[in-house]
Parts: C-alpha cells; sequence; structure tokens
C-alpha cells in the first residue's frame, strides 16, 4: 500500500472502529428507543402529531422521521401527521429575520404555533448544546408535548431540558449517522405496533 494511501485508510478504520462503539451504545437503548415508538403509534392513532427538529445534517434526519411517518414505510397505510420544523422555510427566514437579535427561536415558535398536549417533539443534535433546540424543547413542554432529544455525549444542555433522551458517545458524524439508525428502529416499531393493532387508523 503507497504512503499516501495508508493515511487515508487509517481514517476509515478510525471512524468505523469509533462508529461501532456509537452503535453499541444505541443497542444499550433499545428498551428506550422501542418505547418511544410504542408511544409514537399510540399518539399518532389517536389523532396526535409529531414535530420534529435539528441544525445541519440532523435536519436531514428530522426530514426523514417526518417523511417516513406521513409516507407508506414499508407497508400501504393511513399517512400520519408529521411535521418537519426545518421543512418550512418561509417560517425560518421570517422568524430569523423579525428576531435577528436570536435566531434561536426560529424553532420555539414553530412549536408554540403547532403543538397541542399530547404531540410528541423530537429534537435531534449531534453535540446537544444548540440553543434554538433548547428553546424548542421549552416550548413543547408548556404546550404539553412529550419531548425527547436524542443527542451526542452527555449530559448536555438538551438533554437537562427533555423529558427523556438517548445521548450517543462519538464524534458528531458517528452521532449522526446512528441516529439515522435510531430513526428507522423507530419507524420499524411504529409499522409492528400497526401491524399487530386493532385501531381503526390502521391500513385496509
Amino acid at each position: 500500500m503507497s504512503a499516501t494511501t495508508t493515511p487515508l485508510s487509517n481514517v476509515a478504520r478510525g471512524h468505523l472502529s469509533t462508529l461501532d462503539d456509537t452503535l453499541d451504545a444505541l443497542r444499550q437503548q433499545m428498551a428506550r428507543l422501542t418505547r418511544w415508538g410504542h408511544l409514537v403509534a399510540e399518539r399518532l392513532q389517536e389523532g396526535n402529531r409529531v414535530l420534529t427538529a435539528g441544525n445541519g445534517g440532523s435536519a436531514a434526519e428530522a426530514h426523514q422521521l417526518a417523511a417516513e411517518l406521513m409516507g407508506r414505510y414499508p407497508q400501504g397505510r393511513p399517512p400520519f401527521s408529521a411535521i418537519a420544523l426545518t421543512a418550512d422555510v418561509s417560517s425560518l427566514t421570517a422568524i430569523g429575520d423579525e428576531y435577528h437579535h436570536d435566531y434561536a427561536e426560529v424553532f420555539a415558535r414553530q412549536v408554540t404555533a403547532h403543538a397541542r398536549p399530547r404531540d410528541i417533539l423530537v429534537l435531534l443534535s449531534a453535540n446537544g448544546r444548540s440553543r434554538n433546540l433548547a428553546l424548542a424543547a421549552e416550548a413543547g413542554i408548556r404546550a404539553g408535548a412529550n419531548v425527547w432529544a436524542l443527542t451526542g455525549p452527555g449530559p448536555n444542555p438538551l438533554a437537562n431540558v427533555v423529558e427523556d433522551a438517548i445521548c450517543l458517545p462519538g464524534t458528531a458524524a458517528t452521532v449522526q449517522e446512528a441516529h439515522l439508525v435510531a430513526v428507522h428502529i423507530l419507524g420499524a416499531v411504529l409499522e409492528n405496533e400497526l401491524s399487530t393493532s386493532d385501531s381503526p387508523r390502521k391500513a385496509g
């Protein structure tokens, strides 16, 4: 192996080794994540909604979660109400402009507008230090929603605010990768719950 490829190979091995550690930590949180999935299924079938938000790569994962709830994952079934707060560009830019002195309000104001008692707010952050997510969590709690967070290493400010949190060790990259796995597991638990439910919201 040439000298020019060896450092890259070491970087790749280091990343995968760290990812293994992050995923091992996620495996230890399966009971909590499964409990979340059951509650999401229950609340959605009651007609409540899921709100979700994140910054950067975590925003993309928030979109993924909302898309899976509204879409047909993996079998056909009625869509459920899910709002990715990062998707409304007009609201984000308007709030950011109006509150230019405190851009951290961009999610909190949307949560205040949309969240109702028994809704669920899921916040994703690779470090758990984003003030806009902490303020969104506080707004969700005031609205009577269940507020959860998927974060990086704990303790951190966001995990300290929410009702329940899964805090994972690792780099920002490996934490985000594990968060996407967690989103898919939430979806799988939801679908399994729906497949065994007698609720009228069930497809068929």
